[in-house]
Formats: C-alpha cells, structure tokens, sequence
C-alpha cells in the first residue's frame, strides 16, 4: 500500500471577500441553474469596474474602454 499525505482539513467559516460583495451566496440547484442572493447587474457592475479584462487587455484603445461612462 502506498503512503499518502494527510489531506489538510478545510478551513471552517467563510471566506474573505469584497466589501462590496458582503453577504453574497451563490449554489447550484438540481437542474444546474446558478441561484444567487444578489441581482446579475450588481454583480457585473462590480466585475467591471474591479476586474480587468484580459481578453481586451492586448487592444490598443483598451484604456478608453477602460474609463468610467459618464451618465446622463
């Protein structure tokens, strides 16, 4: 038989996340929708203005893309 590590027990609790993104839980139903707590739109919102973009990172007017949209 072979010797095998010990496998680290997972740590208790929750992770640590954004402020922004407190309290946010996402699961996986039976039929393998994603079901989350908060709105898609917050969430993308967030993602977009922390998250950069990797796929458009290599774009020349990237930086532009990048800037905040003024609102009407």
């Amino acid at each position: 038989m072979a010797k095998g590590k010990e496998s680290k027990s997972k740590k208790q609790g929750k992770p640590r996340v954004h402020q922004e993104l407190r309290g946010f839980e996402v699961s996986i139903d039976s039929f393998g929708e994603l079901k989350s707590n908060l709105p898609i739109e917050k969430l993308n919102k967030f993602l977009d203005e922390n998250v950069d973009d990797k796929k458009l990172a290599e774009r020349d007017d990237y930086p532009e893309l990048k800037k905040p949209k003024k609102k009407k």
